[in-house]
């Protein structure tokens, strides 16, 4: 489907209408005046082709039905210079020249992700502003961006989450090259780029794939956004037209991955799951190339990660929300809405740590049923933590849009970015959140009249669900979605980065350790455990690959000891926890505090003393071991 230019001949324009009997593309001018109008071929099962010579890359074009006289954008548009309201245009992707051709793409161990929307990233908000600042996140340890959704959808701000043109990159963020010129940079300096794409829904203004076949979409499924898109019923093309714009992003744009949002809201009763389907082709988009499949999954079904050949989806990770909130209410001491089940405790990080999800099977609350599934099995890379991202940013009680670092004490919030960091799950930054950033996140979108009344309304419906927020006061003075200053004071200002020193060195320092020391990260072979202390206070010890053949050989052991205290200062003067003991003829040195002067600490006073171990309060310390 869409407009493909075979040669310098022509372009190849093919749609999917089975609600016609006649098709014709329309060829337009800047003005929208009609140029030349054009019968299309009908196909067996509903499609329409024609093969048209002479039209170049550039032209603008629609298609009309019968004797209507409304003409409709391309669902299959590579390129929507006006809007999804307006007429598509063709795009010749062979024309852009690649430099990549040593990349050879994206594989999960070691990998730290970084959340941008290209619309706040920079004042001008585009890809080519956006190319500016890749060094930077080169230079402080990230290694792949995941960008929110950059598919056309209506107005002139929004999330993305609403994209209805899945091929066409939107303009407001540049044209197609420039998002090619985007990956193509990114891949010179190192860093990979995955797409966060919507295949659960489409947005409600600009959608008209219903005047095309009404069965693009299912009214057999609740869905939280709208129609569910239709997968199971009758569905082959629409499940080609979803599966092909992934296989799309990865082979024209050189996508390193995608992370599919909601994917529970993705209903597939055929035997052969979309998701499956779609995981095995995009693989083979790639041609040689790693890539990344990423998935939001709120039930924390592991399905999404077992292999193909074991009845799974065959992704490589899934988003831990658990790690999010339980760090959040450590942070912050708020237990409210979905955060209700969550007690910031010690045994929550150590579970965590060991086993990626905190609901495997369990009652919770929340929704008064068990949620999760088991992790056994899984490698802890699968599981992507973060402190902060665009919901969790956005969701705040209060609706503000602050950043944690914001709503935290400076120690809590160091500690805690210690042990995500040093965690073995793999990290996802949200924009701005490696130099604490004082610009919020809140959410913004551009409709009008009722649309924008009801979006409106939704979002304080949404909110109300905080305790906190769900006072009169408080929802009448949630932001307008729709002011432009909204979005506006969303948009990171980049000098903060040379003048909040403090927390861009904690999180350069942080992703440097994780990189360079071999027991971090989802290291091979190296073991993990952890204990509770206290209530406030916890342990992580890592043991070196093969600490017996160390002892026998008289090598000293290259384990690391993570102690997280999350209450006062913490004095112990016996200490019946063996994770605590150095290896065999050591005696365990701090490597690195939270409280480093750098960071915004006090300095770290030595750890043990004849009488007791010290461990400050609102700190983590990491411990290695030396010969005594």
């Amino acid at each position: 489907m869409g407009a493909e230019r075979l040669s310098q001949d022509g372009t190849h324009f093919r749609i999917w209408a089975p609600r016609h009997r006649e098709a014709f593309l329309v060829l337009e001018d800047e003005s929208g005046t009609v140029l030349r109008e054009c019968p299309l071929e009908a196909e067996p099962q509903g499609y329409f082709s024609l093969f048209v010579p002479k039209v170049s890359a550039g032209t603008l074009y629609r298609y009309r039905f019968g004797s209507a006289p409304e003409r409709f954008p391309d669902p299959a548009s590579r390129f929507q210079p006006r809007g999804p309201h307006g007429p598509s245009q063709v795009v010749d992707p062979a024309s852009f020249t690649w430099r990549d051709a040593a990349w050879r793409g994206l594989t999960l161990t070691g990998q730290v992700l970084y959340e941008m929307h290209v619309g706040t990233f920079t004042e001008e908000g585009t890809w080519l502003a956006a190319i500016e600042h890749l060094p930077a996140l080169a230079e402080l340890g990230v290694t792949a961006i995941e960008m929110m959704p950059v598919a056309e959808f209506p107005g002139r701000r929004g999330w993305g989450y609403d994209g209805v043109d899945l091929y066409a990159p939107s303009h407001l963020y540049g044209t197609p090259d420039d998002l090619r010129r985007l990956v193509d940079r990114a891949h010179e300096l190192g860093l990979g780029v995955i797409l966060d794409v919507v295949y659960n829904h489409l947005g409600p203004d600009g959608n008209f794939l219903r005047e095309f076949k009404p069965a693009y979409f299912s009214t057999r499924y609740q869905n939280e956004w709208g129609d569910a898109i239709n997968f199971d019923d009758d569905a082959a093309a629409v499940r080609e037209f979803v599966i092909a714009n992934a296989e799309y992003w990865i082979d024209e744009f050189h996508m390193d991955g995608l992370r599919l949002d909601a994917t529970q809201q993705i209903f597939d009763s055929s035997p052969h799951h979309l998701l499956a389907e779609l995981s095995r082709r995009t693989r083979a988009a790639a041609r040689g190339r790693a890539i990344l499949l990423t998935a939001e999954n709120e039930p924390q079904d592991v399905r999404v990660l077992r292999s193909l050949e074991s009845g799974g989806f065959g992704f490589d990770a899934m988003w831990n929300d658990d790690f999010h909130h339980a760090a959040a209410v450590a942070l912050t001491g708020r237990r409210e809405a979905y955060l209700t089940d969550y007690g910031g405790t010690p045994q929550e990080f150590v579970s965590l740590a060991k086993r990626g999800f905190l609901y495997q099977g369990q009652r919770y609350s929340w929704q008064r049923a068990p949620r999760g599934t088991p992790t056994f099995g899984f490698a802890p890379s699968q599981f992507i933590t973060f402190l902060e991202n665009h919901d969790q940013v956005a969701n705040t009680p209060a609706g503000r849009g602050e950043r944690i670092h914001e709503r935290s004490s400076p120690g809590m919030y160091r500690a805690l970015t210690a042990l995500w960091l040093l965690s073995p799950g793999t990290p996802m930054l949200f924009q701005g959140q490696e130099f604490a950033a004082s610009s919020p996140f809140v959410f913004f979108a551009d409709h009008a009249g009722e649309l924008g009344a009801a979006v409106r309304a939704g979002r304080a419906e949404f909110m109300s669900q905080f305790r906190s927020a769900a006072t009169r006061r408080l929802i009448d003075t949630l932001a307008d979605p729709h002011h432009e200053d909204t979005f506006g004071r969303c948009k990171l200002r980049h000098a903060e980065r040379e003048r909040h020193t403090a927390a861009a060195a904690l999180h350069r320092d942080l992703l440097r350790l994780r990189r360079e020391d071999p027991v971090f990260g989802d290291a091979q072979g190296v073991q993990l455990d952890g204990a509770v202390l206290t209530e406030r206070a916890f342990v992580l010890r890592w043991f070196s690959a093969d600490p017996r053949a160390a002892h026998t050989s008289g090598r000293v052991a290259d384990d690391r000891l993570l102690v997280v205290n999350l209450g006062v200062d913490l004095f112990l003067q016996s200490m019946p926890e063996p994770l605590l003991a150095p290896p065999l003829g050591t005696m365990w040195e701090l490597r690195w505090s939270s409280e480093d002067p750098a960071y915004g600490g006090v300095s770290t006073p030595p750890i043990e003393t004849e009488e007791h171990w010290r461990i400050p309060g609102q700190a983590a310390v990491l411990l290695a071991p030396r010969v005594s």
